[in-house]
């Protein structure tokens, strides 16, 4: 069973749980800690063998395009997160397509090939805004990774399909986020502030349900910023606090003994993608 390996470009200032207090007309004044932290990450994926997808702001390509290079250089995917990191169901279409659009022209420059795939900001395509997939289909992306089955105060889409699917019999593929059937719920496994904070045991036992049980490969995922202990502490509640920083020091080593256990591979080589999808 193959599963996917992702990681959200974008740095600590631009997390959408941070947006009341770093608008982005303020991203300029802070300090750049993007390149060194994914460098960090392409070194250990280097060592370990394997390749990813890099879902990157367009914010991201155009500030740091040597990054964007060196993810391509690498023999990693590269695909969108948009550009300022926005939530989907707070633009309008025609917002959403001038943004989309713009991260896949940024993008495309400069790897010198298409852009296939797109992940909103914090899984923001949700109910009463399914819209988007057909601007991403019409824009010419080839699949959609922003869906999360869970119920989450920030997102989330239960009752959609598990596994990845085509979209409403569409072209356009959605990979939802993973999620493990347990006592009745969606646990999410495998990525992320969940990879942080569960014990890396269950996200093991998890990963392996996942993959025997059910037969589905797991999504993981993470951000630059989730390996980063450095990173400049901001002024916000006790919730967000413990969500944005909680296993910080730990996922490093989480991630490193996860690829090892399990074999991983870019979004594009899902086995749900045709040559056609994939090209």
């Amino acid at each position: 069973m193959v599963n996917a390996l992702s990681v959200d470009v974008e740095d600590y200032f631009q997390v959408s749980a941070f947006e009341e207090h770093i608008p982005f007309s303020s991203w300029d004044r802070y300090e750049l800690r993007v390149e060194g932290n994914t460098k960090r990450i392409l070194d250990l994926f280097d060592e370990l063998g394997v390749k990813a997808t890099f879902f990157t702001l367009g914010w991201i390509a155009e500030h740091c395009p040597a990054l964007v290079k060196e993810i391509h250089r690498r023999g990693h995917e590269v695909a969108s997160h948009g550009h300022r990191h926005r939530l989907v169901y707070q633009m309008s279409p025609d917002e959403f397509r001038a943004d989309v659009s713009r991260t896949r022209r940024a993008l495309e420059d400069l790897i010198g090939e298409p852009v296939l795939g797109f992940r909103a900001a914090s899984f923001s395509i949700v109910s009463g805004c399914f819209w988007a997939m057909d601007v991403l289909e019409e824009e010419g992306y080839r699949y959609d990774s922003s869906m999360f089955p869970i119920l989450h105060d920030r997102y989330g889409t239960p009752g959609i399909c598990l596994t990845p699917h085509r979209w409403q019999d569409g072209g356009l593929i959605e990979v939802p986020m993973s999620v493990l059937p347990l006592l009745g719920r969606n646990v999410p496994i495998g990525g992320g502030g969940y990879l942080r904070h569960f014990p890396a045991g269950f996200t093991h036992w998890g990963v392996r349900r996942l993959n025997e049980h059910f037969g589905r490969p797991v999504i993981t995922y993470l951000h630059p910023w989730e390996i980063d202990e450095g990173q400049p502490v901001q002024p916000v509640g006790w919730v967000t606090r413990a969500r944005h920083y909680g296993g910080i020091g730990r996922l490093y080593g989480k991630l490193q003994r996860l690829i090892r256990a399990f074999p991983f591979a870019p979004m594009r080589e899902l086995p749900i993608f045709t040559r056609d999808d994939a090209a």
